[in-house]
């Protein structure tokens, strides 16, 4: 009987896939008005094969917006026929509906932000005065992407020199959750490359990596960016 293989399934908490393109789009510090479908349509592409590497479940909207960037390049391929004054450009399929959701996402974090730094909002004992981030720290929701980037740049310093199995025999989430648990606890929070510092094996940086996902979806930690540093920290809730 094959093993079971373990699964990470993203859902509401986590980004969508107009998401992945403001992140694609910010990264690769693009004009919005003139994104480059290909390019684009690449790198969406890689990030989707990344999950399913490391066995994350996404949303069927992810593969409807990879199908509609695939075909947005292909038309843009195509010679342009009759006037170009009263033809619509392609690319304002995927700009006109970004452009809506920036407005949106922009009225929501607004509200977010407003409690950002609020006592509950990073620790379950308001006693911890020591642990809080101090008056002139600035921080910034980090969300699934940046995370990817950040433990894609942890992957690469590993060597490759065996495939990593995903099993729920090798693989204890609930462990490595305890264990995460049991540093915030004590510590109050931790810098993403902390949790990873004393990690050598593959196996188990990959299932801290997935712990992480799952306790976000579980509501036990808050991830924030320092503003200057750029400094990743997670927050025990």
């Amino acid at each position: 009987m094959p093993e079971k293989l373990y699964r990470v399934h993203l859902d509401d908490i986590f980004e969508g896939p107009m998401d992945l393109l403001v992140h694609l789009i910010r990264k690769n510090e693009l004009d919005i008005y003139d994104i480059p479908i290909a390019m684009i349509t690449e790198q969406y592409l890689q990030y989707l094969e990344w999950m399913q590497a490391m066995n994350i479940d996404y949303a069927g909207d992810f593969i409807l917006m990879a199908s509609t960037l695939t075909q947005l390049k292909s038309r843009m391929l195509l010679p342009s026929h009759g006037d170009e004054d009263e033809e619509e450009d392609p690319l304002q399929e995927i700009t006109r509906p970004l452009l809506e959701y920036l407005q949106m996402k922009s009225a929501a974090d607004s509200l977010v932000e407003r409690n950002l730094l609020g006592e509950k909002t990073f620790i379950r004992n308001p006693n911890r005065d020591e642990f809080m981030p101090g008056p002139d720290d600035e921080f910034i929701k980090v969300g699934l992407f940046e995370l990817i980037d950040a433990f894609q740049k942890i992957l690469e310093k590993i060597p490759d020199d065996h495939r990593v199995e995903f099993s729920a025999d090798v693989i204890s989430i609930k462990d490595k959750i305890s264990q995460i648990v049991e540093i915030l606890e004590a510590q109050g929070s931790i810098t993403f490359l902390e949790l990873f510092s004393d990690s050598s094996d593959k196996h188990e940086i990959i299932v801290t990596f997935l712990a992480i996902l799952e306790m976000v979806k579980l509501t036990l930690i808050r991830i924030v960016q320092h503003v200057h540093t750029g400094i990743i920290r997670i927050f025990y809730l």
